[in-house]
């Protein structure tokens, strides 16, 4: 591995300013990003990166890497949470391992920005069709925990189950995806000239608004944290292991569907990532018996700051290997 990539990763204000966040939570500070200013950066990356995204797909000819782009954004979405399921359910109760495999079979929109502000720092293009690849993988994989939990908890009452269609149109009407997939249709559709007119909204703050989510980020973190740590050391492996293996794992595969190095690293990002945002909205209403306290903090505290510390520099080498 480039240990001058590692150590350029480290140095990430935006990364200095998760683990600040951090710091301040465990040392008790009143520091803290307003809900509404938080809720309102959120959808603001999700805007920029969606209609940057458009943007870039409406210059790009529509070929036959971007049709196997999707479908094997698709597939990584439908095996990652088949085979969780099965490694978890030996520890927790079938509602949790079910949550916690959905998790780490969506993705994590803020990892997913945070990889593009590192591609960009490498200097790194990537194809503007990887927004819709994202925004497509979130559905899947909490279909999948849905089913897996369905099917091996015999003693629920089914009666009070949530329908699968309803499950489906949940996930798909889900704020983050609605809002990316609009952005990202209102970028195609939009010309040059007319997408010049928001750029400084859309392009010049967005490092710095990214910066401070990640402060939020990392302020709720090592607020969760203590709770996390005595879930035991299952839980903790797991949110270490299996995002590096996924990641690398994809990173390899990534070859034989698209030689693109940016494209195939965000391939490798979106199967390492695990959602906090979609997945605990959508576990809330389909599985209330799992704990949030457990699979929220794996993907926040854990593997959310493993991936843009260790895992970016290693996918991104096995990519150039």
């Amino acid at each position: 591995m480039n240990f001058n990539l590692l150590l350029d990763n480290l140095t990430n204000p935006a990364l200095l300013f998760f683990l600040l966040g951090i710091i301040a939570a465990r040392l008790k500070s009143d520091l803290e990003i307003p809900s509404n200013s938080s809720k309102f950066i959120s959808l603001y990356l999700l805007f920029s990166i969606g209609f940057k995204g458009g943007q870039e797909l409406a210059h790009s000819h529509f070929t036959l890497d971007i049709v196997w782009s999707i479908i094997f954004g698709i597939v990584i979405a439908l095996c990652i949470p088949f085979y969780c399921f099965f490694i978890l359910k030996r520890k927790f109760s079938i509602d949790n391992a079910g949550a916690i495999a959905a998790s780490y079979g969506s993705v994590s929109a803020v990892t997913f920005v945070t990889a593009i502000s590192f591609l960009e720092i490498q200097k790194i293009n990537f194809g503007g069709h990887m927004v819709a690849v994202m925004a497509l993988m979130e559905a899947p994989a909490i279909i999948v925990g849905v089913i897996l939990m369905r099917l091996y908890n015999k003693t629920k009452d089914r009666s009070k189950q949530t329908s699968l269609s309803s499950v489906v149109r949940h996930s798909l009407t889900n704020g983050s995806v609605l809002l990316i997939l609009g952005s990202l249709l209102i970028g195609f559709l939009a010309s040059d000239q007319q997408a010049m007119g928001i750029k400084p909204f859309t392009t010049d703050i967005f490092k710095g608004f990214l910066a401070i989510f990640l402060l939020d980020m990392g302020l709720v973190s090592g607020k969760k944290l203590n709770d996390f740590l005595k879930s035991g050391w299952f839980a903790t492996g797991f949110a270490l292991i299996i995002p590096l293996i996924n990641g690398s794992m994809i990173a390899y595969l990534s070859q034989f569907i698209t030689p693109d190095i940016g494209n195939r690293f965000i391939f490798a990002i979106l199967a390492a990532s695990a959602s906090y945002i979609a997945v605990p909205a959508a576990m809330k209403i389909v599985a209330p018996k799992a704990n949030p306290g457990l699979f929220l903090p794996m993907a926040l505290a854990v593997t959310f700051p493993l991936n843009i510390t260790l895992g970016f520099p290693i996918y991104l080498a096995i990519v150039l290997t």
